[in-house]
């Protein structure tokens, strides 16, 4: 075509990736949009942007993706249950989930308000040192993966989750959180929360 210089040969890996860096990009910012549009019907438990004021629902903002997925996953599957997340996520498809585990895991999360007794703060600080929780939610309790990011998650919630593992109510965790919590007083499980909420 007259006018039109071929591209050197040498320039096309260059130009190849930056039209597929390009694509990705406009792919993420799809998804993003996907994920905030279908995350409106989780407004009303789980909070805007994820962030619940509700102490029986857990935040969402900043969890891993990976997490996220795979809970919602499990809740499709039956792997886990709950009267009202199992029957939100039965519709939902792979995408669907895909999508609102991104959107939520970009979110920020709101700073705990959660009023705690120092004494228990500092006992469970040590209960966690001593059963290691930071070997699989690292420092900060920040998660990785498909562990959860727990560090600021509501006090409430954190307490009925260490009960349900340690009653065997919830088991989709291939039996890590189960073994950990077994031997947890409920005091343990108290202290553990305040801890835990505590952490921003």
């Amino acid at each position: 075509m007259a006018g039109v210089s071929p591209v050197p040969a040498r320039r096309l890996p260059a130009l190849m990736l930056l039209l597929s860096l390009c694509g990705v990009a406009g792919q993420a910012i799809a998804d993003a949009a996907a994920g905030q549009a279908k995350a409106q019907v989780c407004v009303a438990c789980h909070g805007p942007q994820g962030n619940s004021t509700n102490p029986a629902y857990p935040e969402l903002a900043g969890q891993t993706a990976r997490y996220l997925y795979l809970q919602l996953r499990d809740f499709k599957e039956g792997r886990r249950s709950d009267p009202a997340m199992s029957p939100m996520a039965a519709p939902l498809s792979r995408e669907d989930m895909q999508d609102l585990a991104d959107y939520f895991a970009a979110q920020k999360p709101i700073p705990s308000t959660y009023k705690v007794e120092a004494a228990r703060v500092e006992a469970g600080r040590k209960k966690s040192e001593e059963i290691l929780c930071t070997m699989c939610h690292l420092g900060g309790f920040s998660g990785q993966n498909e562990i959860p990011r727990v560090a600021g998650q509501q006090y409430a919630y954190i307490v009925k989750q260490l009960e349900d593992f340690r009653a065997k109510r919830r088991t989709n965790d291939a039996g890590n959180m189960t073994s950990v919590s077994r031997n947890l007083s409920d005091e343990d499980i108290r202290n553990l929360a305040s801890y835990i909420t505590n952490l921003n």
